[in-house]
């Protein structure tokens, strides 16, 4: 595969985005030099270069942490072969926290 960018945009909500510096939306140009994007590769880029500590409270092995949802254009990743989904140029993937503090 050639050279070239994969432009998503990825959203952090119910409180995941105070692990990205309280920025709820980052708009991604990722390098295609390497093949192709799936939400694995994702997660472990945000994970490397997005994330300034705490990378526990967000990833777990090669996945998310039980209890953040993940929707790929208004779709639940678990649809869509979760770590699996190959990403497109213009998906919209959210992260979205359930979990809350009391």
């Amino acid at each position: 595969m050639g050279s070239g960018s994969l432009k998503i945009s990825v959203h952090f909500g119910g409180g995941a985005e105070i692990l990205f510096d309280n920025l709820k939306q980052h708009d991604l140009e990722l390098p295609l030099d390497n093949g192709t994007w799936n939400l694995k590769r994702l997660i472990a880029w945000i994970r490397d270069n997005k994330m300034k500590s705490k990378q526990e409270l967000f990833v777990k092995d090669d996945s998310v942490r039980p209890g953040i949802l993940v929707l790929v254009n208004d779709t639940d990743w678990d649809l869509l072969g979760q770590t699996d989904y190959e990403l497109c140029d213009g998906d919209q993937v959210h992260f979205i926290s359930t979990l809350h503090g009391g």
